[in-house]
C-alpha cells in the first residue's frame, strides 16, 4: 500500500518526538538518580560526622553516658530532621542507644567483622543489614567513637547512620512515574498538534494534485483555493495558480493559433484547389490559364512564407538567451543594410526614408541575424502600412548603457484598443487583412519573440496617423 507524504511526515515526527523524549528522559533520569544517590550519601556522611562530634563532646567533656536518655532524645530529633536512623554501640558492638524511641534494637550486637571494617575504611556508604539487626538491606555508614588517652586512641563505642533503600526507591519511582506521565502527556499533545498541522499543510498539496489531474483532462479553468496564507504553502498556492493562469492562456493561444493557422492555410489551399480543378476539367478558358496559374503560384508562395515563418518561430524558441547575449554586433550597420535591402519596395511605393543614424559604430549585445530580422520586419511593416509617397523615419541613439531604435510611418492610426494585441500571432486589422495579401500575420510576433529572447523591450504608439515602434538593446 502506497503511503502518502502526510503519513510519512507524521510517522517521522512521531519517531523523532518519541526518540527525543526517550533519550532525554533516560539520560535525565539516570543523571538525576545518580545525583540524588550522591547527595544522599554526602548527607549521611555529614550527619555521621556531626553526630559523632556531638556525642564525643557530650561523653568526654560532660561525662554523658552513651545510653543516656537525653542523648537518645537528641538522636531521635536528628533522625526526624534527616530521615535517617542512628545507632550507638559500645566497644564490643552491643547497641546502647538509638534514634528509635522504643529502642527496638536494644540488646542486639553488631558483628565484630563490621566493627573492624568500620575501623579501617574511610567514611563511605555501603549496603548492609548490620548483622541482621535490620530485616532488609539499608544504606549504612559507620565510624568508631574514640578518645585520646596518653597519646593513644582508645575506642569506647561506634556510631552508625542508616537509611532505608526501599523508601528512597519508592520516592524515586513516584518521581519517575510523574516524569513519565508528563512526558506522555507532552508527546500526545505534540502528536495531536503535528497531526492537525500536517493535515493542514498537506491539504493544499492534495488540492493541487487534484487540480493537476483535472488540468491533464483539459479542465484549465480550475484553481487551487487561496486561503491567504503567507507561508511557503501560500506562496506555492499563488505560484500554482499563476502557472494555471499561464497554462490556460497558453491553451487559449494554442487554440487560437490552430484556428488562425487553419484559416491562413484554408484560404490559399481552397484557391489553389479550385483553380487547379478548373484548369484540369476545362472550366477555365485556355486564354485565362496563365492568369490563374499566376494566382496559384502566388498562393503557393504565400503558403511557403507561412511555413518559413513558422520555422523561424520554432528556431527562436530553441535559442538560448545566455548564448546569444555573449555575442556582439554593430547595430548601425544592421540598420543601414536593412534600409538598403528594402530600397526596391520603398521606391515602388514612391516613399522616402529619413534615417538619423550615428556615423560611428554602436556595438550591442545579441544575435546579429536575429536583430537584422527585427529591423527588417519593422521597416517592411512600415512600408506596407504607410501611405503612398509617405515618409518612413528611422532613428538610432544611445542613452547610457542602452541603445534605442525607432521606426515611424505615416498612415492609418491603429485603434487604441487594438495596440495590446498587435504582437500576437496572425493578428491583423480588418483593413490590412484585405489589402496585405503578402503578409501572414507573423511579422510583429516574430519581432516580439526575438526581443523577448534577448531580454529586451518593444513599445508602440499610434495617434494622428503616426505610428512609432521603439525597441531597446544593451550596449557593450
Amino acid at each position: 500500500m502506497r503511503k502518502s507524504t502526510y503519513f510519512r511526515i507524521f510517522i517521522a515526527t512521531v519517531l523523532i518526538v518519541f526518540i527525543s523524549f526517550s533519550l532525554l528522559g533516560g539520560l535525565s533520569s539516570a543523571f538525576s538518580y545518580s545525583r540524588s544517590i550522591n547527595e544522599k550519601r554526602e548527607m549521611m556522611i555529614s550527619t555521621l560526622n556531626e553526630s559523632a562530634r556531638y556525642i564525643a563532646t557530650q561523653h568526654i567533656h560532660y561525662g554523658v553516658n552513651l545510653n543516656d536518655l537525653d542523648l537518645a532524645m537528641w538522636l531521635a530529633v536528628t533522625s526526624r530532621i534527616t530521615n535517617m536512623d542512628l545507632l550507638i554501640t559500645d566497644a564490643d558492638g552491643a547497641i546502647l542507644s538509638g534514634s528509635d524511641p522504643f529502642i527496638v534494637h536494644s540488646g542486639k550486637t553488631v558483628p565484630k567483622s563490621i566493627l573492624e571494617a568500620t575501623d579501617i575504611r574511610e567514611r563511605s556508604v555501603v549496603r548492609s543489614t548490620l548483622g541482621e539487626i535490620y530485616p532488609a538491606y539499608r544504606q549504612t555508614a559507620g565510624m568508631p567513637l574514640s578518645v585520646n588517652v596518653g597519646g593513644e586512641l582508645r575506642t569506647y563505642g561506634y556510631l552508625f547512620v542508616t537509611s532505608d533503600i526501599e523508601a528512597f526507591g519508592r520516592e524515586w519511582r513516584k518521581f519517575t512515574a510523574a516524569f513519565v506521565f508528563c512526558s506522555l502527556s507532552v508527546m500526545l499533545l505534540a502528536f495531536a498538534i503535528s497531526f492537525v498541522s500536517l493535515k493542514r499543510q498537506v491539504k493544499p498539496l492534495n488540492e493541487m494534485a487534484s487540480v493537476a489531474h483535472r488540468f491533464a483532462r483539459g479542465e484549465f479553468d480550475v484553481r487551487v483555493r487561496d486561503t491567504c496564507r503567507v507561508d511557503e504553502i501560500g506562496q506555492l498556492t499563488k505560484a500554482f495558480n499563476l502557472m494555471a493562469d499561464s497554462m490556460e492562456n497558453s491553451e487559449q493561444q494554442r487554440r487560437e493559433f490552430v484556428s488562425n493557422l487553419s484559416h491562413e492555410l484554408k484560404t490559399p489551399m481552397t484557391v489553389i484547389s479550385g483553380f487547379a480543378e478548373g484548369l484540369l476539367d476545362g472550366t477555365i478558358p485556355r486564354e485565362n490559364e496563365k492568369r490563374y496559374l499566376e494566382v496559384i503560384s502566388s498562393e503557393t508562395k504565400r503558403i511557403s512564407r507561412l511555413v518559413r515563418s513558422m520555422l523561424e518561430i520554432s528556431k527562436i524558441g530553441k535559442t538560448d538567451a545566455k548564448v546569444i547575449l555573449e555575442r556582439t554586433f554593430d547595430i548601425t550597420e544592421v540598420a543601414r543594410l536593412a534600409i538598403l535591402s528594402l530600397g526596391g519596395k520603398i521606391a515602388e511605393r514612391q516613399q522616402s526614408i529619413e534615417a538619423q543614424l550615428p556615423d560611428e559604430a554602436i556595438t550591442t549585445r545579441g544575435d546579429k541575424d536575429s536583430i537584422t530580422q527585427v529591423v527588417y520586419n519593422l521597416i517592411d511593416n512600415a512600408i506596407k502600412f504607410s501611405a503612398d509617397n509617405g515618409v518612413i523615419r528611422i532613428e538610432l541613439w544611445r542613452q547610457n548603457e542602452r541603445v534605442f531604435v525607432s521606426v515611424t510611418n505615416h498612415g492609418e492610426t491603429i485603434p487604441e484598443e487594438e495596440l495590446p494585441f498587435i504582437f500576437q500571432r496572425f493578428h491583423k486589422a480588418d483593413k490590412s487583412r484585405s489589402s496585405d495579401r503578402d503578409g501572414v500575420g507573423l511579422g510583429l510576433y516574430i519581432v516580439k519573440a526575438i526581443l523577448d529572447n534577448h531580454n529586451e523591450d518593444i513599445f508602440v504608439t499610434s495617434s494622428g496617423g503616426v505610428t512609432k515602434f521603439i525597441f531597446s538593446l544593451t550596449a557593450v
